[in-house]
């Protein structure tokens, strides 16, 4: 059967645990698309409100508009515990009256299958003929937490789970595949690549200050710098980078530490044993707009995590003109790294290999550049415009298959419900 492009856009309903500075600008540029007609649906607004983030450790206030530029609801959240880590967290029960009265053509739920939320919605979309997308950034059923039951219960679950979807939509290529071995079939499959807002990285990019950066930081203008961008978690493994650091021995080589978290105190002190304390730099939490400045007085990006599902810092460093370096646990190394070219991956955990990459690619300032200009190249083809594309194609597909129901009304377009 042939399909075309819709007179009417398709309504679309988003629900999100929270506001996130990754997803506002793709919301706006989504709001801007005439094939769509989009409702975001907030479970919560940690992030766009003043917080403690509890792996941070610090007060965390995105210095970005999360709220702006397209049409949210805040939904009440009727948990009597609220938050982010339990099932019983997050439990909107107002979801079901949104979309019982929004003739949504697809709901695509990106809360994660772990609260009471999702359940609500899911079901709500399947009572009232919306489609249902929604997905997972996990590339392997291992759990950050290393326990092998939840592995073989993901095994069992998680292909009658993902069953409920009218469409899988997932971030990355080994997401894909994942599903695909589950037995997921490729006609109920998305990638919708996991991206950020590139035009503003790149135009903040270009607007920093490099040497006066890096004057802040007490680093010289010629020196090689290494980067580690991320919460200072244990499955994060920022002491691995530490060893290598030292063990590669760079001379002028310097290491900064961009992030607050748990072992922060203990990087600092191993980094004072290893004798390399003049080179290390730790410059805490940097929020948002003071990121492209990160990311651009560095050379090299290092994420070492034993797990990351993805990895959005990958693509701000490469779009700031910065190499990454990432373990093969880091799902943006498999779409974005072109090892040699672009960056390298190494095996998680072996600091002898990244010891090796370390002193190869510092040591040679030109072929530093080169890669760094190669990062830039290789994020045109990984942007919002390919993830928009990729969403509404899903949306298509999934609503061909419900018949979804049409109306060409437009939601408030700053309805907030208390």
């Amino acid at each position: 059967m042939k399909t075309t492009v819709p007179k009417d856009p398709y309504r679309v309903l988003f629900v999100a645990s929270h506001p996130v500075q990754y997803a506002a600008p793709i919301f706006r540029q989504m709001a801007r698309n005439p094939q769509l007609n989009i409702q975001v649906a907030y479970c919560s607004l940690q992030g766009a409100e003043h917080g403690t983030d509890p792996e941070f450790g610090v007060e965390v206030k995105w210095d970005i508009p999360l709220l702006e530029g397209y049409p949210w609801v805040c939904v009440p959240n009727k948990s009597l515990r609220p938050g982010l880590a339990r099932f019983f967290g997050l439990v909107n029960s107002g979801l079901w009256r949104l979309i019982r009265s929004g003739d949504f053509d697809a709901v695509v739920v990106y809360t994660g299958y772990v609260y009471v939320t999702f359940w609500i919605a899911m079901i709500a979309a399947k009572f009232y003929g919306s489609a249902l997308l929604f997905g997972t950034d996990a590339f392997v059923l291992a759990p950050r937490d290393g326990k092998k039951w939840k592995s073989v219960l993901k095994r069992l679950v998680w292909p009658r789970l993902f069953a409920l979807a009218n469409v899988v939509i997932v971030p990355s290529s080994r997401s894909f595949e994942m599903m695909r071995d589950l037995g997921i079939p490729n006609g109920r499959l998305t990638l919708t690549p996991y991206v950020v807002d590139n035009n503003w990285w790149t135009q903040h990019a270009q607007r920093v200050d490099r040497r006066a950066v890096r004057l802040g930081w007490r680093i010289p203008d010629a020196a090689p710098v290494v980067l580690f961008c991320a919460k200072l978690q244990p499955w994060k493994r920022p002491l691995d980078l530490l060893h290598a650091f030292a063990k590669a021995n760079v001379p002028g080589a310097h290491l900064v530490y961009a992030g607050d978290g748990p072992l922060r105190s203990d990087a600092e002190m191993l980094a004072t044993s290893l004798g390399i304390r003049k080179s290390v730099h730790f410059i805490g939490f940097a929020n948002q707009s003071q990121l492209p400045g990160v990311y651009s007085a560095s050379d090299l990006l290092v994420l070492p995590s034993d797990y990351e599902p993805f990895g959005v810092v990958v693509n701000e460093a490469m779009l700031c003109g910065c190499a990454a370096v990432v373990s093969d646990h880091v799902g943006a190394g498999y779409d974005l790294v072109d090892a040699g070219s672009n960056g390298y991956l190494f095996p998680c955990g072996n600091v002898d290999a990244l010891t090796e990459i370390l002193r190869r690619v510092l040591t040679d300032r030109d072929k530093l550049a080169e890669m760094g200009q190669a990062a830039r190249r290789r994020m045109e083809t990984w942007s919002p415009r390919e993830n928009i594309d990729a969403l509404i194609s899903a949306v298509r597909t999934s609503a061909i298959q419900t018949s979804g129901h049409r109306s060409s009304q437009a939601p408030d377009q700053q309805l907030r419900l208390r």
